[in-house]
């Protein structure tokens, strides 16, 4: 199916990049200089910007809460970005999308971005994040029952790896993991994967991209080969939880988080893999207006209602 006409409208009226190498203070602040002012977002009962002391460490998180109960389920979220972009208010919509459709308590993560901050701060932050909200759980009004990680992009990175070093510590209180689109093996050889070359040009992001937006990361000392990097190489999947995968149909990555539900199902786990047709990379952040794929919302909530 080609791509969805109202995304290829937008992808079309796209200013070219600017020369040169990738400036993340430049990136970073062009997508803060996007997002909307607060009274145009989707209302939730409460949006609380918190603390999240965790380890030796303090996380800012954004904790959101759907609608007034005595207790909920919990998610966190851990936004996408490549590893050096993204934050709190960049993927604010998509954590509010999350709350009001699933009715439970979000909890997005601001971790530690690249290169500023090596491998693997980022994802330390996640995972002290999910330990915390499980410790806290009289703070957050968790229920005890659902606590899910979801993640897109870079994010669904997170989530992978969280969910197995959770497993090797054991730590079992994770009851779901969801990723979007995710990025599951970075190492970047054109041929491990067919999407590679199927949608490398045309369709938002490129092929050709995914080396540099992914250099400040592997450059910060993260290994390919490392299944924390790449948790598509983890050995052993069996024991993780389930999963819901969510791919686009025209994404250079599709196959990688296809390949991943297939290998985790292999071992046993209980995964889903759901394909969008005609969409690229980053549909759920930035084209989920469209009915089509506001749909990942829903398809999430019944996923988590298991």
């Amino acid at each position: 199916m080609p791509l969805h006409p109202d995304i290829a409208q937008v992808l079309a009226g796209l200013p070219a990049p600017p020369p040169g190498p990738l400036n993340p203070e430049a990136m970073r602040a062009g997508e803060e200089s996007r997002v909307p002012p607060v009274a145009d977002r989707l209302p939730l009962h409460s949006v609380e910007d918190l603390t999240a002391r965790a380890s030796a460490d303090e996380v800012p998180v954004r904790v959101y809460t759907p609608v007034e109960a005595d207790a909920y389920g919990v998610l966190v979220y851990f936004h996408g970005g490549a590893f050096f972009l993204g934050s709190l208010e960049t993927h604010d919509h998509v954590a509010r999308s999350l709350a009001k459709e699933t009715g439970l308590k979000v909890v997005s993560v601001g971790y530690r971005l690249a290169p500023e901050h090596p491998f693997p701060a980022g994802l330390e932050d996640c995972y002290a994040v999910v330990r915390w909200a499980a410790e806290n759980g009289g703070t957050l009004g968790w229920d005890g029952t659902t606590l899910a990680v979801a993640g897109d992009s870079s994010g669904g990175t997170f989530v992978a790896a969280v969910a197995g070093m959770a497993h090797d510590d054991g730590f079992h209180r994770i009851t779901h993991q969801v990723m979007f689109y995710p990025s599951l093996d970075l190492d970047f050889d054109v041929d491990r994967y067919p999407s590679l070359r199927e949608n490398a040009v045309g369709y938002g992001l490129e092929t050709a991209g995914l080396k540099p937006f992914n250099a400040f990361y592997l450059d910060s000392g993260a290994d390919p080969a490392d299944p924390r990097v790449s948790p598509i190489k983890r050995a052993d999947l069996t024991g993780l939880p389930p999963a819901l995968i969510i791919t686009g149909e025209l994404d250079p990555m599709r196959d990688e988080g296809e390949l991943y539900g297939r290998k985790l199902k292999d071992a046993g786990v209980d995964a889903t893999v759901s394909r969008y047709v005609g969409a690229g990379h980053g549909f759920v952040q930035h084209f989920s207006w469209i009915p089509e794929y506001h749909r990942a919302y829903a398809e999430t909530r019944d996923f988590l209602a298991r």
